[in-house]
Order: C-alpha cells, then sequence, then structure tokens
C-alpha cells in the first residue's frame, strides 16, 4: 500500500512539473542539484547566468547545438580535417542501414545531450535493440527534459559516426573548454576532461596554463593525479577560440585522439544551469569571469 502510495504521488509531483512554467520549473531544478533557489533577477553565479540563457537563448543556438548542422560551421571555420567521419544519417534507420555499418561504430541523436551509443563489436549487437534505443531517443522532447528552450528548434535525427579509439584500444578522453573570451594574458580557457567516460568516469579542471583546479563538477570523481598538459595543447586552443570567436561564451568539446583532433558538440547552456561545483564558491567565480567576460570578434 505504501509502495503504490509513493508510486502515485511521484507520477503526480512529476505530471505537476511538467505543467510549471520553464523559469519556475528551472529554479526547483536548480534548488534541487545546486541546493540553493536562483536568484534570476540579478544572477551572480555562473548557473544562475545559464539558467537565463535558457530562458532567453540567442537565435544562432538552435543550428548550432543540432549536432549534424553544426558540422559545415566546423567546416567552414576550421576544416573537414577536425570532424569525426560521417558514416550515416539516414531519415529512417532501416536493417538495409544497419547492415551497410561497419564492425564498430557510434551512433547518437542529434538533438540533446548523452545520447551515444558505442559499439565495438556489432556481430554481437542487433539491429532490433540498436533500433529501440533509437526510436527511445526520438521520441524524447530534449526541450522538456532541462527547459533549454534553444533545443526547441531541433528535428531530431539519429546519425552514426567512427569509432574513434587511441593506441591503447579505448575510447580517448572527452575535452569540455569552457571559452570565456580574451584576458590580459591571452585567452580565458577552462578545460574539464572527461576520462573513462563508459568504464569509470573521472574528471578533472584546468586553467590555461594547465593548472589543475580544486574543483569537482556534478557527479563525476577526480583522478587521483593530473594528466600531463597534451603535446597539442596550442591546436587545441587555437581551433576552440576560432570556433568560440563571435559566440560570446560558449564550451567546446573536443576528443584528442594519439594527438589527432576531433570535434564533439557546441554547448551554450552546460548542466541547464543546475549543475554543482565543488567547492560552491567556484560557482560564484566562474560567474564573475562571465560577467567580466571579453569577446574578440575578428569574424563575420
Amino acid at each position: 500500500m505504501n509502495n503504490l502510495f509513493f508510486r502515485s504521488t511521484r507520477r503526480v509531483l512529476k505530471g505537476a512539473a511538467s505543467l510549471m512554467p520553464d523559469d519556475l520549473y528551472l529554479a526547483f531544478s536548480h534548488r534541487r542539484r545546486i541546493g540553493r533557489f536562483p536568484n534570476m533577477k540579478r544572477p551572480k553565479a555562473f548557473n544562475e547566468m545559464i539558467l537565463m540563457r535558457c530562458l532567453q537563448p540567442d537565435p544562432r543556438w538552435s543550428s548550432l547545438a543540432d549536432k549534424l548542422r553544426v558540422r559545415e560551421y566546423v567546416r567552414e571555420r576550421i576544416g573537414e580535417r577536425y570532424l569525426i567521419p560521417l558514416l550515416a544519417a539516414p531519415d529512417v534507420f532501416t536493417k538495409d542501414v544497419f547492415d551497410s555499418l561497419p564492425s564498430s561504430f557510434v551512433m547518437k541523436a542529434n538533438h540533446g545531450s548523452n545520447f551515444v551509443e558505442v559499439v565495438l563489436d556489432k556481430s554481437k549487437r542487433s539491429f532490433e535493440e540498436l533500433r529501440r534505443i533509437a526510436g527511445r531517443w526520438l521520441s524524447i522532447d530534449y526541450y522538456r527534459v532541462a527547459r533549454e528552450q534553444h533545443y526547441k528548434g531541433i528535428q531530431p535525427r539519429i546519425f552514426f559516426e567512427t569509432l574513434l579509439l587511441d593506441q591503447a584500444g579505448t575510447v580517448p578522453s572527452d575535452y569540455k573548454m569552457h571559452m570565456f573570451g580574451r584576458g590580459p594574458d591571452g585567452p580565458v580557457i577552462y578545460t574539464g576532461i572527461i576520462s573513462d567516460r563508459f568504464g569509470t568516469p573521472r574528471a578533472d579542471v584546468y586553467d590555461a596554463r594547465w593548472n589543475r583546479l580544486d574543483l569537482a563538477w556534478g557527479d563525476y570523481a577526480r583522478s587521483e593525479r593530473a594528466v600531463p598538459r597534451p603535446s597539442n595543447w596550442e591546436e587545441l586552443s587555437s581551433v576552440a577560440m576560432a570556433l568560440a570567436d563571435g559566440l560570446g561564451y560558449v564550451r567546446v568539446d573536443f576528443y584528442s585522439c594519439d594527438d589527432q583532433i576531433f570535434f564533439g558538440e557546441l554547448t551554450f547552456t552546460p548542466g541547464g544551469g543546475t549543475m554543482p561545483y565543488t567547492p560552491d564558491r567556484c560557482d560564484y567565480d566562474w560567474g564573475r569571469i562571465l560577467q567580466n567576460a571579453n569577446y574578440s570578434v575578428t569574424r563575420g
């Protein structure tokens, strides 16, 4: 009886949340994840500013957050060689499409976050299984998940990319580069590195001089020790700046696979404004950086 009561209560609360206006929904989501209600009239913390971006998006963000459409932007800004090879982007995922794919690949959806399925060996997976996953992704209105309004205009599609593996046969680390423009000493970049994403994920944050910060974000544990500065850091920062130029703050994601750089995505509202930072003061530190950011626009 108690279990039935609690299940019924959760359904009622979930239904009530779905009816909330975006600003109220985001305020309660922020309170649940961060531990305090956001100041949405005079935002000071980074997460508070990201919440306002969710509610007041730049019109350009819809196409640039679309993981298929953004490829043209990347191609124009930094060139084809930084794009992960696209295997297929079918209107409908059919058995013929599945049969045409190589023995390993990655299946993704273009309209949100965490729509990623790594297929290491196609012979051990079935078309029916992947079709069910794809169908579930396509049924999700990602805007309703976190009320990030620029996702409203993205038409959901499934696509397939080449699987990136390093020399050790593992998926390369994910570089999440927060681009805050330029300061007196050069580009202001804070890079989160997620390693072993599909195993036991660890996340660490470094500044532009590759000092590891005393900062944890989300539910990720930190690594036991810092990783060396990437040998291709100059190229990584250069292509990230080229993609961010003219967009204001943006997080630019890359994979660095045996010194070869591949673009991941552009993110304008990381964490939907509900990403915990530990210690909490870092949320306000990044808020001050974002508020005082100086962006150099050199392109039309």
